[in-house]
């Protein structure tokens, strides 16, 4: 006769399920359809928890399209989704947001004309299920605020904390998007174009500030700067026509003939750091 399982039993074994699951989010011949348009056309990706994954690939290639069925804004004409094991296919966005995954927006998703801190309170509030109240009582509030300073210090804006939002530079901007996002604790971040617009010292700030907050959770990003995609990225998918093309790592992907010249199909050049 097998052992009667408690509910101790049932929640060790599934942390230990997600231990032995190497893999947080699974796709399985994902596609989209629009009217006859196949605009992801059978993606299967494999994001290994804890590394960083890029997705990559020519402009019309699928990306976007996919961020948006793995966050539940477009739902797949076929295929499925698994995150720490569990189908995910059908979940709202509200849903999949509360199971761990928070996805960062290409256009920075502050509110300008709020305070720095402000902003990551709002997030803070949000992940505790109240609106932002500014009548809440100073304890409340204040122990928000020590955990907000704290967010700001891991984005190196904790001496920004007073300025409001719309006073930032662009950089800063994106770190303080990135202060919110961990502000709801995301096991798994999706960063939409993080670098896209900035000069070279915010794409620096940006690259190792994504490199940070990566220590302890998954992040997936699609990025167009290669030297982005080479600097911090443990994995590469390559995405062209709404299909895989490659996937490995950026020495792998980058000298693979198809990958090149899918890019040099769509460009005079040669992205920076593709096959050189």
């Amino acid at each position: 006769m097998r052992p009667h399982h408690g509910h101790g039993d049932v929640d060790r074994e599934l942390a230990q399920s997600k231990i032995m699951n190497d893999y947080i989010l699974q796709t399985n011949d994902l596609v989209k359809e629009f009217k006859g348009f196949v605009a992801v056309d059978g993606v299967s990706l494999k994001i290994r928890r804890g590394h960083i994954h890029a997705m990559i690939g020519p402009n019309g290639a699928g990306k976007t399209t996919c961020f948006n069925l793995l966050t539940k804004f477009l739902q797949p004409t076929r295929g499925s989704i698994r995150f720490n094991d569990i189908d995910i296919t059908r979940d709202e966005p509200a849903r999949i947001a509360r199971r761990g995954i928070v996805r960062s927006f290409q256009i920075s998703a502050v509110f300008p004309h709020l305070t720095v801190l402000e902003n990551v309170r709002i997030a803070l509030q949000r992940k505790l299920g109240s609106s932002f109240h500014f009548w809440r009582s100073d304890k409340a509030l204040s122990r928000l605020d020590d955990r907000a300073v704290e967010l700001l210090a891991d984005v190196g804006l904790d001496s920004y904390s007073r300025m409001l939002a719309v006073e930032l530079p662009y950089g800063h901007k994106r770190a303080l998007e990135i202060a919110t996002t961990l502000a709801l604790e995301p096991e798994l971040i999706l960063l939409d174009e993080p670098t896209q617009g900035m000069g070279h010292e915010d794409v620096d700030r940006v690259m190792q500030l994504i490199k940070k907050v990566s220590a302890d959770r998954t992040i997936l990003m699609v990025e167009h700067n290669m030297k982005v995609v080479a600097g911090i990225s443990d994995t590469i998918t390559v995405l062209a026509h709404g299909a895989v093309l490659a996937e490995g790592p950026y020495a792998e992907v980058a000298s693979n003939p198809q990958v090149i010249e899918a890019y040099m199909g769509t460009a005079q050049r040669e992205p920076e750091g593709i096959g050189a």
